[in-house]
């Protein structure tokens, strides 16, 4: 049996129909085939490959770190010198009171201990988060997960958990005295790339200060750079009491976390002690692969050069067929007429050498994600070809 044969007979699939490419080689902005055939990788992983693939720095940590040790005992027990010196650089980078970290294996881990953590300080159990929003398929972030057709399936999941629609002035009402915590994206991405008001958000910080609901922004796919900031939290003049980081956050590698004050994050060290524990959380091998691509995306200009190139995605793609276009920084949904039109784009996009995909809860747009890295001429050619393959896909 070749490969493509025992995967689908042995790893388990979470859909009828997976993309199907087997690749052999990533570097840059691009994978490589069995057959030697070179994509762009339009997605970045879904922006976990912020700094593209292969990046040597990111490849030389791994090994220096592989080669003293990896897994020694249970999270949080030793003092492991990668999750000291990552967290140190994280909140180096962030308000003052973003200044403990607690590392987890990826972003739905993150989403739980954030949940936990809200309701332990708080004593409440009250949740609000929002439609069309996506933080994880565990249990507990199923349980805010903002759609219905996904959490169905799974009920019951956590009681006291409401959705209110993003931008929408109900979450007002909603937000009081027995709330511990809202959970929401600085910008929805499997909406299909909605960012929020400007004032409607800091008025979400205002009411959570108020009534002392802690707000948790998930930036696990807006963070490092994708906006056009570090945090997007940067462009609305607010900070959160928790931040949700994953995907870009490990390099390439396993790895998540959230961050909150010492005094919040205490909460897990008594009644009971242990409150929160993860055996490979905070790998010492993905961690040092995270800080040192961390240290790749502040050493370059690609950060800075975001908004110039959000400006040529926004100049280039134009086509009758195109029904919407919303941009974040290098973070783009090209919205067809239907899920339909959206899957013969892809295809052909695939085809034509463009790892494409769609939306969760925006069927109908194609995903733009590229690695930061992308040159202005690559992010132009990408652009034709996508243009093209709306062409031949004859919708």
């Amino acid at each position: 049996m070749n490969n493509r044969q025992l995967f689908l007979q042995h790893v388990a699939q979470t859909s009828p129909a997976p993309i199907g490419l087997e690749m052999v080689k990533a570097e840059g902005i691009y994978q490589f085939d069995v057959n030697g055939k070179k994509y762009v990788d339009l997605i970045s992983g879904f922006s976990v490959c912020n700094i593209g693939h292969s990046n040597p720095k990111v490849i030389k940590a791994v090994q220096e770190q592989a080669e003293k040790y990896m897994h020694l005992i249970v999270y949080g027990e030793f003092i492991e010198s990668p999750q000291v010196q990552y967290a140190k650089m994280l909140v180096d980078l962030l308000p003052e009171n973003l200044n403990s970290v607690y590392f987890t294996n990826s972003g739905a881990e993150a989403t739980e201990g954030a949940m936990k953590l809200a309701k332990r300080y708080t004593g409440r159990s009250k949740i609000i988060s929002f439609n069309k929003s996506y933080h994880g398929s565990t249990q507990g972030a199923l349980s805010v997960m903002g759609d219905e057709y996904f959490r169905n399936a799974f009920r019951p999941l956590l009681p006291d958990v409401f959705h209110v629609d993003y931008n929408d002035d109900e979450v007002f009402s909603l937000i009081d005295e027995n709330t511990a915590c809202i959970v929401m994206e600085t910008v929805q991405a499997e909406a299909g790339i909605i960012q929020p008001k400007k004032d409607w958000f800091k008025k979400i910080r205002e009411k959570c200060t108020a009534t002392n609901t802690l707000l948790i922004l998930d930036e696990i796919q807006a963070g490092f750079g994708r906006t056009g900031s570090l945090w997007a939290f940067q462009q609305f003049d607010i900070a959160p009491d928790i931040l949700l980081l994953g995907k870009a956050l490990g390099g390439g590698m396993p790895l998540g976390a959230f961050i909150s004050d010492i005094n919040i994050m205490n909460s897990f060290t008594f009644n009971p002690v242990l409150g929160h524990i993860s055996t490979f959380a905070g790998h010492p091998v993905s961690c040092a692969a995270g800080k040192a691509a961390l240290e790749v995306l502040l050493d370059g200009e690609s950060i800075d050069n975001v908004k110039r190139k959000e400006k040529i995605i926004q100049d280039k793609i134009v086509h009758p067929k195109i029904k919407n276009l919303s941009t974040a920084g290098l973070w783009a949904c090209i919205a067809f007429d239907s899920f339909e039109t959206n899957k013969k784009v892809i295809d052909k996009c695939i085809e034509n050498g463009l790892i494409a995909d769609w939306f969760l809860f925006n069927p109908e747009g194609l995903r733009v994600a590229p690695p930061l890295i992308i040159t202005d001429e690559e992010l132009q050619n990408v652009c034709e070809i996508i243009l093209k393959s709306i062409d031949e896909a004859k919708l």
